[in-house]
């Protein structure tokens, strides 16, 4: 009894990540681990070797997950007038009109509907929907054709598919960043849907491609670029996502120069949220993999959230921080990113009507960022700016020393100063 609490406790936390990754509803999650863990309790005897408790924990977890579905795909519910049919008709029908894609839904059957719904917007292959719904993969495939066919036929508009942004060459960079202004509005912040990855920008979806820099201020001189594409279907410990290449990522100032990092990722889009599922890079030869099985190694860089769920996509003013010209005030909470405001962005002779997201101290204290998206969810320009003693060990000065002529703000009374800024060929 007391080996095996122990062995739990060690690996409670990896457990938990697993099943709260798989299983949409967070009650239902929680019944469920304390299922899993009764049921491993009750088989430990079977466990010749302590030392591969993990695997062996993880595997009733997944045999767990896959009944549970099971249980649900018999009672499943396929919400079509509750989904943004927006997203279901950009997916991977192309940009068509939503109240068409949702009328020509309702002319479908039952059985039609939940194959489109568990495909085109859960995204699932086509293996997990078999899973689900207890039925051979051949059956999945050939009502899945179906289900297309009939969608094809009743679709009262042409049916075609817009090349995507991605198919276009990136654009390249300026060297120098354009001369920009942010002008304050009186307008009321509108909602966004901000499917990016939080801090690399692209949104981890088939076909995507992206550019973005980095700007040293007051120079706005270019000191590294990262050019990102996604390049195909991935799985980490049986949740599926996107695999994204980083190529020659020069992502912190100061290192331009420097030998460059090639990093691929592993991310997943969700109704609700996106985030990172593993990362891999090389040093020195060695290809290091982190997943977010790993805890206290991969929260603190490709994390974020409460057990690594990700940062919101669906993103409105919770008051959280409040902002009046370059005075903050911001609650004292972990994971504190708001919309504090609505702003017009010119840079480059064209205008945008953003909102500002503004994130405080999420993946290291003293850091303060600004992201100004549109109503496309898309980041029009990224703003870094450092605590006054941020890192002073290594600087030996403060930043208003550092640079003093840069934009200071000030945070629940203390200074901040920028630093440098990104912007993404997006705006090109």
């Amino acid at each position: 009894m007391e080996h095996f609490e122990r062995l739990l406790e060690e690996n409670r936390g990896a457990v938990e990540r697993f099943v709260k990754y798989r299983i949409p509803s967070a009650d239902d999650a929680e019944d469920l681990l304390q299922e899993i863990y009764q049921l491993a309790f009750r088989k430990f005897w079977q466990l010749r070797d302590s030392n591969a408790f993990r695997p062996w924990l993880l595997s009733i977890a997944r045999n767990s997950c896959h009944l549970y579905f099971r249980q649900k795909a018999a009672q499943m519910e396929i919400p079509f007038d509750l989904l943004p049919i927006d997203r279901l008709s950009y997916s991977r029908y192309g940009i068509v009109e939503s109240t068409a894609v949702s009328d020509t839904l309702e002319l479908l059957g039952d059985k039609d509907k939940q194959m489109l719904y568990l495909y085109f917007w859960k995204e699932l292959p086509q293996a997990e929907i078999a899973q689900r719904l207890n039925i051979p993969l051949g059956t999945v495939k050939s009502r899945l054709y179906a289900a297309k066919q009939r969608f094809k036929n009743k679709y009262p508009y042409p049916y075609h598919t817009p090349p995507l942004k991605g198919e276009n060459n990136m654009k390249r960079l300026p060297e120098i960043l354009p001369e920009y202004k942010i002008t304050p509005s009186d307008a009321a912040p509108f909602t966004a849907r901000w499917e990016e990855i939080m801090g690399w920008f692209i949104v981890p979806r088939l076909a995507e491609k992206l550019t973005w820099g980095i700007y040293d201020y007051p120079e706005r001189k270019l000191t590294g670029a990262c050019h990102m594409e996604v390049v195909g279907r991935a799985m980490v410990h049986g949740i599926e996502g996107v695999e994204i290449i980083a190529k020659d990522p020069m992502i912190c100032c100061g290192t331009a120069g420097s030998q460059p990092v090639t990093r691929h990722f592993v991310a997943q889009l969700t109704d609700t949220h996106c985030r990172i599922l593993a990362e891999c890079h090389e040093e020195n030869g060695i290809k290091h993999y982190y997943t977010f099985l790993d805890g206290d190694e991969f929260l603190p860089n490709w994390g974020f959230g409460e057990n690594n769920c990700g940062n919101e996509v669906n993103l409105s003013p919770k008051g959280d921080i409040i902002r009046s010209g370059s005075s903050i005030i911001a609650k004292e909470k972990a994971f504190l990113l708001d919309i504090v405001g609505r702003y017009t962005v010119t840079i480059g002779g064209k205008s945008y009507d953003t909102v500002c997201v503004m994130d405080c101290h999420t993946y290291e204290n003293g850091v303060l960022t600004e992201q100004f998206l549109d109503k496309n969810g898309k980041t029009i320009l990224w703003r870094r700016f450092n605590c006054d003693d941020w890192n002073f060990s290594r600087y030996q000065k403060r930043w208003s020393d550092i640079l003093p002529e840069n934009e200071q703000l000030t945070v629940n009374g203390q200074r901040y100063v920028h630093w440098y800024d990104c912007i993404t060929d997006y705006i090109l």
